[in-house]
């Protein structure tokens, strides 16, 4: 396996490097998205909202502050802040508060696909450049053997193959990684736009 890689030239330190980086990130990413924001929403809103129809907001600012770490104890935080003005500054702000909160969940997780395709095009790289090496070799010594070429032309192909054997992974990575970040926007949204109805409806009830 080292003789491989030493066989498939300098670019494949590069793509080397570039799977250390992207695992760092995809491990600090699943980190964070997975076990940090990991969080039984429904039953933070369901205690919410029980304490709101007492109308204890105090207590329900409370809980949301035990998870302010978590967007969504931020985010309901904010609007029940708002709550006693009209109903289009409460939606504003939480509006607001959403769109802020997205950049921290869904941060440097496209970096995983510039990384892959950088991986790609430093293979296509060393194997063209082994390809001119190759062909210079051939035509300085015609007499070189069909065997000879062949051998080298197969090893020129690692670099690519290496640098797909990186790629594939980050992309497989960033589909991860989307879809969790996008099912905890949403999560967020669905949330804040709950406790956005429920304030609305206490306001009318009074």
């Amino acid at each position: 396996m080292i003789s491989l890689f030493q066989k498939g030239g300098l670019f494949m330190y590069g793509i080397l490097v570039i799977s250390i980086f992207a695992f760092t990130l995809f491990f600090e990413r699943a980190t964070s998205l997975y076990l940090q924001l990991k969080l039984d929403t429904d039953k933070l809103y369901q205690k919410i909202i029980i304490l709101l129809k007492k109308m204890n907001f105090r207590e329900a600012m409370e809980e949301c502050m035990k998870v302010e770490k978590h967007p969504l104890g931020r985010i309901l935080k904010a609007g029940l802040l708002q709550a006693e003005k009209n109903e289009k500054d409460i939606e504003r702000v939480m509006e607001e508060k959403i769109l802020g909160e997205v950049p921290s969940i869904m941060a440097r997780i496209n970096y995983l696909v510039l990384l892959a395709i950088i991986s790609i095009l430093l293979g296509l790289i060393g194997t063209i450049t082994n390809f001119i090496n190759i062909f210079s070799i051939a035509s300085a010594s015609p007499g070189l053997g069909q065997g000879f070429l062949l051998s080298k032309i197969s090893t020129s192909m690692l670099s690519t193959a290496f640098g797909l054997i990186v790629a594939i992974p980050c992309f497989l990575g960033y589909f991860i990684l989307n879809n969790r970040g996008i099912y905890l926007i949403n999560q967020c949204k669905e949330k804040a736009l709950n406790l956005f109805n429920t304030l609305s409806y206490l306001k009318n009830d009074l």
